[in-house]
């Protein structure tokens, strides 16, 4: 299947962005990007429409003529949620605002529907050495993961009730040259020399740079035996809370302050103050199993951690120049 038009939701986000210009350097096929804002600068070729808040009435009039929807898209998870009902309003995002464009996709003859998912869906932690598998029965926490599940589980259903195939990816962190929220944050940290106790964190991470992602997806636009399969995306290496500090500090040209404090106190301190969510991230493990990806697909990650860290930490020095 040689898609002659793509549309990608989600166009101005970290990932959206990153897959819309690998798409259009790639010169291979129609791009469409539905944006609330159109004032927003993307890359030259690339059709445009506008579009209200995605939900169970958003009209997609802008599907016409499309192979395939790339949906990355979504209400995404918070440290810090405000909605006083979070699961309602994780649901009229990610699960009705998904099928409605799912349905107006099939009926209008989408050849193939991409969902990023999150690995989220599988869980919170692993044991070590034991990582998820996407053959493993989900186990979604919280309100963001039920409501990504609960699209997998609608799009699945309405796989078999039309001939639109669907591909479910559920990536693990991302991270890459912009990245925000925590992984910026810690990279602030880092730059400032600042002390961090994570020295005795011994966990076990997976994380996925932004272009093996993105290249995950490009792989899954075309490839047959991609059709109405369930992935995990990672970058194949996984890492501890401190290994990944000292190397991004390398990288920063910054010595990594860190202090062996054991994870128990650190756990109860983090208990205390209200951050178990944050906590769970830096001290627990959640490994991930891509070897389905290799097997059925070919398909290996084109960049290494270390590369993937190096560059991250290079634009963050560049752009604080600039």
């Amino acid at each position: 299947m040689i898609p002659k038009s793509i549309l990608v939701t989600g166009g101005s986000g970290f990932l959206g962005k990153a897959i819309v210009q690998r798409l259009a350097l790639m010169g291979t096929c129609d791009l469409i990007v539905p944006l609330r804002t159109l004032a927003r600068v993307l890359p030259e070729g690339v059709k445009t429409v506008k579009i209200s808040d995605i939900d169970g009435q958003t009209d997609w009039g802008s599907i016409n003529n499309v192979d395939i929807v790339v949906h990355a898209a979504a209400r995404v998870h918070k440290l810090h949620e405000q909605a006083a009902d979070a699961l309602s309003a994780f649901r009229a995002v990610n699960v009705e605002g998904t099928m409605n464009l799912a349905r107006q996709a099939a009926d209008r003859g989408v050849k193939r529907f991409i969902f990023i998912s999150s690995i989220k869906v599988n869980g919170e932690t692993t044991l070590m050495g034991k990582p998820y598998t996407a053959d493993d029965i989900p186990a979604p926490k919280d309100p963001y993961g039920i409501s990504k599940f609960e699209a997998e589980q609608g799009l699945k259903a309405l796989a078999t009730e039309t001939e639109m195939e669907v591909v479910i990816i559920r990536p693990v962190l991302v991270y890459g040259p912009g990245v925000k929220a925590n992984f910026l944050s810690m990279m602030r940290w880092l730059d400032r020399a600042i002390p961090l106790p994570f020295g005795a964190v011994r966990n076990r991470r997976s994380l996925i740079y932004l272009d093996n992602l993105v290249d995950f997806v490009v792989t899954c636009l075309e490839h047959p035996a991609a059709a109405n399969q369930t992935f995990l995306a990672s970058d194949g290496d996984d890492v501890s809370t401190s290994e990944l500090l000292r190397k991004i500090a390398g990288y920063l040209g910054k010595p990594a302050r860190l202090l062996s404090i054991p994870v128990w106190v650190l756990s109860i301190v983090s208990t205390i103050l209200g951050k178990r969510g944050l906590a769970q991230r830096l001290f627990g493990s959640l490994q991930v199993d891509i070897s389905k990806n290799r097997q059925l697909l070919g398909w290996t990650p084109p960049v290494s951690l270390e590369q993937g860290l190096s560059l991250t930490a290079k634009y963050f020095l560049d752009s604080r120049k600039s």
